[in-house]
């Protein structure tokens, strides 16, 4: 496994790698019509530009020695704080179970350690499956929100933190 900083010329492979995942992650947790919306907020050419040049998230894409497998999106110094928030970490499924996240989570919080982080930060959804495997690598849940997202829609989160 091998992990890039990602670029305005990988913002193809983050919205392939989007389109797999998401539907599988929150099909059974968010409608379609939420899917659709958050999916253009987030993942539109326009958004991810945006991201990227003003290096609001810095991305990095993984790949195994066939192909690109997942991606994740980080910002050190998060609120002006030493925490590195995960905005985004997505793995293709086939991949899940075989160590991959384990091997990601050690390399942003090398990241981390090396921005003077002293927390790692990530939401997640309240009924993502993910909720279990935060949990095995030691993140605890610090608080539930409700975040207003435009449209009527909600992002129901736990915020999960990590001190290294």
């Amino acid at each position: 496994m091998s992990i890039s900083e990602a670029g305005l010329n990988d913002i193809k492979t983050i919205q392939e790698i989007t389109n797999i995942t998401w539907p599988i992650t929150y099909g059974e947790i968010l409608s379609q019509a939420q899917l659709d919306y958050m999916l253009g907020l987030f993942y539109s050419d326009e958004a991810l530009s945006k991201q990227i040049e003003n290096k609001e998230q810095l991305f990095y894409l993984i790949s195994d020695s066939e192909s690109m497998i997942g991606f994740i999106g980080i910002e050190h110094r998060y609120k002006n704080e030493a925490v590195t928030k995960i905005h985004k970490i997505y793995l293709l499924p086939e991949t899940q179970g075989k160590g991959y996240g384990k091997k990601v989570f050690e390399f942003i919080e090398e990241l981390a350690l090396e921005n003077n982080s002293k927390q790692l930060l990530l939401n997640v959804n309240r009924f993502n499956t993910a909720l279990n495997f935060y949990k095995k690598l030691g993140f605890e849940i610090k608080e539930t929100v409700d975040i207003e997202i435009g449209n009527g829609y909600l992002m129901e989160d736990y915020v999960m933190g990590k001190d290294l």
